[in-house]
């Protein structure tokens, strides 16, 4: 129930302050229309029942317990996205690519810290996740700067950064 609850209230804020200044002088003045708010409240109990079936699990509340520290990686994961950005356009330019596959053991245990790390590193340019398993620890990615590394640390260090950490931190 405090899944459904929290998710509702943030679902409803990020709908008021999206719709916010809409308003023409009515009912809440310049804020909103009355319709909006009827709208954002249906939009809101909708989009809390379905996230409860998937928030719901013991593993994944975790993530609304963690919720600021969420807050603090997301400026860290924009910053390593800039910074991809630039070193994939400069290896373009340059011509100094060297794709290949990296198999990776960041010793995640729940499936939430895989697919964190899985989408930090699929959607920073360069990187691109190919095979996560629930079974076992490793994932397998491909890598537009493919280095020889000696050990798994070095390794997850080259593809993911600190996102393997952050992962831990978030999920487990």
């Amino acid at each position: 129930m405090l899944t459904f609850l929290m998710t509702f209230i943030g679902v409803f804020l990020l709908y008021l302050l999206m719709v916010l200044g809409t308003g023409d002088g009515g009912t809440f003045g310049y804020l909103f229309h009355w319709e909006e708010l009827v709208a954002g409240l249906i939009i809101s109990l909708v989009a809390a029942a379905i996230a409860r079936t998937v928030l719901g699990k013991a593993e994944n509340t975790k993530l609304f317990v963690r919720f600021p520290l969420f807050l603090v990686y997301i400026p860290v994961w924009f910053a390593a996205l800039a910074k991809a950005n630039l070193q994939v356009a400069v290896m373009v330019i340059t011509g100094k690519i060297r794709p290949g596959i990296v198999r990776i053991e960041p010793g995640l245990k729940t499936n939430l810290g895989k697919t964190i790390l899985a989408n930090s590193i699929t959607l920073t340019p360069g990187t691109l996740t190919v095979d996560a398993f629930d079974d076992r620890e490793e994932m397998y990615i491909h890598w537009i700067k493919v280095k020889d590394t000696k050990t798994m640390d070095e390794r997850i260090k080259g593809v993911c950064g600190s996102f393997a950490g952050w992962a831990r931190r978030l999920a487990e």
